[in-house]
């Protein structure tokens, strides 16, 4: 590869290093396979690295870096690069997994050491702190993807330019046990007022109505998002009357106890095992938790909708996006992506996933009728990226520094709000 230089800006990289994602979310049962602390050493995972194409001929070596520690979603990728290697011989792509908390200083010692892969996979919302390093290749003009959803697309743009391609995309979504709610005679809640009488129905010395992670960190702003987009906030407005009521929402909701404050401890695969083990009825979730229910929880009668709405439904958008680093093997790198992004490797990564496609087109028919991922789809239409700003990461640590506070009661909706704000506005004003 050429040699970067980059160095000058490698300090601001690092600043962020090891910050949740996501994930987005976290490998196995985290929002958008966002990653998790592996602490593992970092391992190829798809053979040498070049190696003989046929006739003799060395053919020109691909490199991935990735950070899913889930065996299956390595297991997946590794068999669409090996899959692509025999399919031609002019490139052999290899798979390096870095664990999620080393991610993002590997790539800023790769930069300054000429050691960069061809192809990072990373968390959708992070995808701005990148470009603002100069490390992406700028694919405007040469990669189509005009039948991506836009949400998808937005996560990989900068001022009106293309710098990567969306791998699967992921939202959240209100699950529910539908037993729990015949025996209670409720519907399916589609606002919050319907949401939160229909918990208190739910609620019992033994279950709690509803649950969503409320963990201090970029999971638990992940989880929150929906309910503040919904009231016409946006991620920087929040304090004012829309922002004030998404938060004095949640707060209602734990004091009168039809959702636990140990919310706050409890990741996505927390709040998946508390429903699977009967002790919620409902949950906040998102579509990569279905395979593992489906294995785990033959027997539980439950399904999917959209998350209630005050004002207008939302979700949050989460996955991953491939990016292309500048100064290395792009046109083999292209090559590679023209080849997972076609539809049948597509819809293979996305079902071992439990992604959607980012594609619109390959998503429509990605499921059969009454799947449990079709709510999903539907929200695709209108769900939002984190961001994409590059100070991302200060943003979300005061909107979930707000979100924890009023669960826990060490502050006022108006008294979060305004911290939170007086935060974000020394960011990005």
């Amino acid at each position: 590869m050429k040699k970067r230089t980059w160095i000058a800006l490698i300090s601001a990289l690092a600043m962020t290093a090891g910050l949740l994602a996501g994930c987005s979310g976290g490998g196995g049962n985290e929002e958008g396979a966002s990653g998790t602390d592996a602490g593992a050493a970092a391992e190829d995972t798809s053979g040498d690295d070049g190696g003989e194409a046929s006739g003799g001929r060395a053919a020109e070596a691909v490199t991935i870096w990735y950070y899913w520690e889930t065996e299956g979603h390595q297991v997946a990728l590794d068999k669409v690069i090996q899959d692509y290697n025999a399919s031609q011989d002019k490139y052999e792509v290899t798979a390096k997994y870095v664990p999620f908390a080393d991610f993002k200083k590997q790539l800023s010692i790769g930069a300054s050491a000429d050691d960069l892969p061809d192809i990072a996979i990373l968390d959708s919302p992070d995808h701005a702190s990148y470009v603002e390093m100069g490390i992406f290749e700028d694919l405007t003009g040469k990669f189509d993807v005009s039948s991506y959803y836009e949400g998808t697309v937005n996560s990989c743009t900068v001022d009106g330019k293309l710098y990567g391609v969306p791998f699967g995309a992921n939202c959240l979504a209100l699950y529910y046990n539908e037993d729990m709610l015949k025996d209670a005679g409720c519907e399916v809640p589609t606002t919050w007022e319907e949401l939160k009488e229909t918990a208190k129905a739910l609620t019992t010395d033994s279950v709690t109505g509803l649950a969503l992670c409320s963990v201090q960190n970029e999971e638990g702003t992940f989880n929150f998002a929906p309910w503040l987009w919904s009231t016409g906030a946006t991620s920087y407005d929040i304090d004012n009357e829309n922002g004030i009521r998404a938060l004095a929402f949640i707060q209602d909701l734990v004091n009168e106890g039809v959702m636990s404050k140990e919310c706050i401890n409890w990741t996505q695969g927390d709040v998946m095992n508390q429903f699977i083990a009967g002790n919620v009825a409902m949950m906040e979730n998102g579509p990569w938790q279905i395979p593992t229910m489906q294995s785990e929880a033959p027997d539980l009668n439950w399904k999917v909708t959209l998350i209630p709405k005050d004002s207008d439904y939302a979700s949050v958008l989460g996955g991953e996006n491939y990016a292309v680093i500048n100064g290395g093997n792009v046109e083999g790198a292209l090559n590679f992506l023209t080849y997972s992004t076609a539809e049948e490797q597509v819809k293979y990564l996305m079902d071992k996933f439990g992604y959607i496609s980012a594609d619109q087109t390959i998503a429509e028919s990605q499921f059969e009728e009454g799947s449990p991922y079709q709510p999903f789809v539907e929200e695709l239409e209108y769900a939002m990226p984190r961001g994409p700003l590059a100070e991302w990461p200060s943003v979300s640590d005061a909107i979930s520094l707000a979100f924890n506070q009023v669960i826990t009661g060490t502050a006022t909706p108006e008294e979060a709000a305004a911290a939170a704000q007086a935060t974000i506005d020394g960011i990005v004003k």
